[in-house]
């Protein structure tokens, strides 16, 4: 159906944050991203009430409430701060659909932002990106329903399910493939007006476009998602879902720079580069 106006929201830290960790969430409704009205953003309260989490930071001169600031002085997070990362399996196509929905539990310290660098352990072996449209939960959500599903939802924006294709045939949970630190990137910015129906998924591995696919070709659908997951389990502000991925990957590996693309969304960009954790002590 059409869509109104564009409407974004976005975590994001000061150039020169007053205190470490320091977050607010700022908002936009200009139709080309790109414009200086598009980059130009204003302060407002977080979008997840009631989530410490996702809670903004004090304000200060400069970042209070109804503050426009622009791009050039902030830097982008990832959008919230979730409790629960999940994902579909095997949701592409007929052949997706064809099997019972399937969800997997990604670790919640995966997710990084945009920027934000994706680090391979020297025993991951193979991995690949895989660009997702990601829904973000914007209330608790539990037993939900095809006429009430959307109500659970704040909007969208671009996850990243990075995957260890040699530990996915090792590990039957996946747990080792996908919960590695780094490997949920998510981002830049939550768009809470897109029409999902339709939209293009795809990948760009060190400027080369790879092939596209669409949000049409997803077996499961985002209602059908959320019925499904609430079914069993309590959804909460900030939760993201990343729905599956339909278009082409490639492996990556350090010095590589992956960026996933979603229409109406935008891009989400994050270098590649060996585990710094290695060889020394958490």
């Amino acid at each position: 159906m059409p869509m109104t106006t564009p409407h974004r929201l976005a975590r994001v830290r000061p150039a020169s944050p007053a205190t470490p960790g320091e977050q607010f969430f700022v908002a936009n409704t200009a139709v080309d991203f790109a414009s200086d009205a598009g980059t130009t953003w204003t302060v407002v309260d977080t979008p997840f009430p009631g989530s410490p989490a996702n809670a903004a930071s004090t304000p200060r001169a400069g970042w209070e409430a109804g503050d426009r600031v622009h791009q050039e002085i902030f830097e982008f997070l990832a959008p919230s701060v979730p409790a629960n990362v999940l994902g579909m399996a095997h949701n592409t196509g007929r052949a997706g659909r064809d099997l019972p929905p399937q969800a997997f539990h990604k670790a919640a310290t995966s997710v990084i932002g945009p920027g934000d660098a994706i680090e391979l352990a020297t025993d991951a072996g193979h991995v690949d990106p895989e660009a997702e449209l990601a829904i973000v939960i914007g209330r608790k959500a539990r037993g939900l329903t095809p006429d009430n599903a959307r109500g659970a939802v704040l909007g969208f924006t671009i996850g990243n399910d990075v995957t260890s294709r040699d530990l996915q045939k090792s590990d039957e949970l996946w747990i080792s493939a996908k919960s590695q630190d780094t490997f949920t990137p998510a981002g830049p910015w939550i768009v809470t007006t897109l029409d999902d129906a339709d939209v293009a998924i795809s990948v760009v591995h060190n400027g080369k476009a790879l092939e596209a696919a669409s949000s049409a070709d997803l077996g499961w659908k985002v209602d059908e998602i959320l019925v499904y997951l609430t079914s069993f389990m309590t959804l909460h502000p900030g939760d993201l879902v990343l729905t599956g991925f339909p278009a082409e990957c490639a492996r990556i590996g350090p010095g590589d720079t992956v960026t996933c693309r979603v229409e109406g969304i935008g891009e989400l960009t994050n270098p590649v580069k060996a585990a710094s954790w290695e060889g020394s002590a958490a």
